[in-house]
């Protein structure tokens, strides 16, 4: 019984051992690493699906940005309609600057998002971005953020 539970106790021990460093990378857990751009978080909960618009335009700007306070920094962009300078959030800047795609200055591209106030402004927080052939997924039909993980993804 002495041995078992001896075995018992080493596994538990490596499971702990192997486990705690992945849980404490940035977006493992409900809330840490994500600070604040996470599903359930309140800027995240302002996309409507409801709302949906699709706008061509040029790029004229590209900034880093911070939607509330706490949050870290997203990726913001200016594009310039046929009728309007609209706003776009993209999302927080460690997935953006991820991506394989490169969005600058002066390209043509086609956003797909929701359209909502922020900041007592339109803005389009960005669904999909199309730059030629290139397709940028940012969210699903359902507005769940590909930057959420695997949390929320369904193996099964």
């Amino acid at each position: 019984m002495k041995k078992l539970t001896v075995w018992i106790l080493s596994i538990a021990s490596l499971g702990i051992l192997f486990s705690t460093p992945a849980l404490t990378q940035p977006g493992m857990m409900r809330g840490r690493g994500s600070k604040g751009w996470g599903s359930t978080d309140a800027y995240c909960r302002m996309y409507n699906t409801k709302a949906i618009e699709i706008l061509s335009g040029e790029i004229v700007s590209i900034d880093k940005f911070t939607p509330m306070p706490g949050m870290s920094y997203g990726i913001h962009l200016t594009l310039k309609t046929a009728k309007e300078d609209i706003s776009v959030h993209l999302g927080p800047g460690w997935y953006i600057e991820g991506q394989d795609i490169r969005l600058q200055l002066k390209d043509r591209i086609e956003v797909k998002g929701s359209m909502v106030t922020f900041a007592g402004k339109p803005v389009i927080m960005a669904t999909q971005v199309k730059k030629g052939n290139d397709v940028l997924t940012l969210r699903d039909g359902n507005g769940l953020p590909a930057w959420s993980g695997w949390r929320h993804r369904s193996f099964w």
